[in-house]
């Protein structure tokens, strides 16, 4: 009869420490989760990401303009790593890029940026303009641009 006892709080025990570890592996994704901020909101990630569009659509349409695009896979390449040092899964990281919300803000913040530095649709050399000043600053758009 004591052995049964024994068995009994033994078996008690391992539910007792299962429920614990288990309740610490349900506790430690949300915790991670809610110190991490949503991927819209990591600004060194979003900066890039708009560089990256910015020096596409001039390279879009400016005949004069092409993109260095080792250079642009690997800044591309840099910024999934940052994101994954910051916790974000592969997947997370996919399906923010593929997000057709988040197209659209990045679409509606690098139109907005375009207007404001004179830039048109109509005049293919506007885009020139600005790819050669960002590419003359050296900038982030700049350095993913080559005048040929």
């Amino acid at each position: 009869m004591r052995s049964c006892g024994v068995i009994s709080l033994t078996t008690t025990a391992r539910f007792a420490l299962a429920g614990a570890v288990f309740a610490a592996c349900l506790a430690a994704p949300v915790s991670s989760a809610a110190a991490r901020p949503h991927l819209r909101e990591a600004t060194e990630i979003n900066n890039g990401l708009f560089a990256v569009a910015i020096a596409r659509e001039i390279k879009d349409y400016c005949p004069t303009i092409n993109a260095r695009y080792f250079r642009a896979f690997n800044f591309l390449s840099s910024l999934k790593r940052k994101a994954r040092d910051m916790g974000y899964s592969d997947a997370e990281i996919e399906a923010y890029v593929d997000n057709d919300e988040e197209k659209a803000r990045l679409r509606a913040r690098g139109e907005a940026y375009l207007a404001a530095k004179g830039v048109s649709y109509d005049d293919p050399q506007s885009f020139c303009a600005l790819g050669r000043e960002e590419i003359q600053k050296s900038s982030q758009i700049g350095v993913l641009l080559r005048a040929k």
